[in-house]
């Protein structure tokens, strides 16, 4: 079987690439080793950007699926007091993953072959061969921390770049969905006391998704296990909330080493590691690199040797800006001071806005 371009991945950055390929007529194969519609471990909560940069409209979207208008966040300390900020505004949406991602591969209009493990890759002459059968002079990268791709071009990442997640979703029960306190417009987010990580509840209706991530998988569980008894405490859990939560992993912008090209191949979203570094939000970069990698491709004429694809890169900070590695002041400090000046400043309404919501949550 053969084709213009292989995307291993049909999540937001595959599918994104593979609807803008296919729409510059090229003929765009997606593999996922899922069937789709398919759970995908993830808050679910993206910004208006992202609609405004896949074309589609609001109300286009919400025909039959979940979106619901955030406009503003309850925050909070684990440990500490709750406090609400309004922006009198639609800042962010809330989705579930399993429906976006779904319509998401749907409008692609690209070939797909889902249900298939990439567990084979080669790359000969004329380009890469998959599985032993799929050949193709141009591969995408697409599979999240773990693509096969990523991993057949870059090293295992150093453990301490690593964020580790946990989180639930699920449909509550009526008596759940009464009880719980948590409301649709305004998610809440639960910052670790040490700063590391955080914590979010998330509703979309009667749906409801927990979770918290941290850098570094080291003592993800007791800090889990932390977060669940403080929300059960403060009663922002729904009773009957599972306790077994799904993980997932995925690296930052800012600290990643893996290199998102080569001969041949992009690698775009997390396959890539380009979520943001202060929230770890991926959907937008996802979105954005899948739209620059085609933009790539397209540029390339069916040339795909290195020199032809080393745009990619200039193309990502276009559209998501230069990645800073360098270390400001807050860096310098010993971690205990740093997270005790960072706590305080989240004591102020104001300074959580300004330092916590604007740059992480609502940009």
């Amino acid at each position: 079987m053969t084709c213009d371009v292989l995307v291993v991945g049909g999540g937001p950055a595959g599918s994104t690439c593979a609807g803008r390929l296919a729409i510059a007529g090229l003929a765009v194969l997606v593999v996922d080793q899922a069937s789709f519609p398919r759970h995908k471990a993830c808050a679910g909560w993206i910004t208006p950007g992202v609609f405004e940069a896949l074309q589609i409209g609001t109300e286009e979207y919400a025909a039959g699926r979940s979106l619901e208008a955030i406009t503003g966040f309850r925050t909070a300390v684990v440990g500490g007091r709750l406090r609400d900020v309004e922006y009198g505004r639609t800042v962010s949406y809330a989705i579930r993953r399993a429906e976006f991602d779904a319509y998401l591969l749907q409008r692609s209009g690209a070939a797909l072959r889902l249900g298939v493990r990439v567990d084979r890759l080669r790359l000969e002459p004329g380009g890469w061969v998959v599985n032993d059968e799929i050949r193709s002079p141009m591969l995408i990268g697409a599979g999240g921390h773990f693509c096969p791709v990523a991993r057949a071009l870059n090293p295992p990442p150093p453990a301490g770049t690593v964020v580790a997640a946990r989180d639930i979703e699920f449909q509550m029960s009526a008596a759940q969905a009464a009880a719980c306190p948590v409301e649709g417009r305004m998610p809440e987010i639960y910052l670790d006391r040490d700063l590391s990580g955080y914590g979010w509840v998330v509703r979309k209706g009667d749906v409801i998704n927990v979770g918290f991530g941290r850098v570094g998988a080291g003592g993800l569980a007791s800090h889990v296990s932390a977060y669940v008894e403080y929300l059960r405490s403060i009663g922002r859990l729904p009773p009957g909330t599972p306790t077994a939560w799904p993980g997932h992993a995925y690296l930052v912008r800012e600290t990643t080493r893996r290199a998102p090209d080569g001969e041949r191949v992009l690698l775009v979203g997390d396959a890539a590691g380009l979520a943001r570094g202060c929230s770890g939000e991926g959907i937008r970069a996802a979105v954005e690199s899948g739209l620059a990698a085609a933009e790539t491709v397209i540029a390339a004429r069916g040339s795909y040797g290195r020199a032809s694809l080393c745009s990619y890169r200039s193309r990502l900070d276009d559209r998501l800006g230069p990645a800073s590695t360098r270390s400001g002041v807050a860096d310098l400090l010993p971690p205990a001071l740093r997270a005790r000046i960072g706590r305080a400043l989240l004591g102020s309404r104001l300074l959580t806005r300004r330092f916590l919501l604007d740059r992480w949550l609502a940009a």
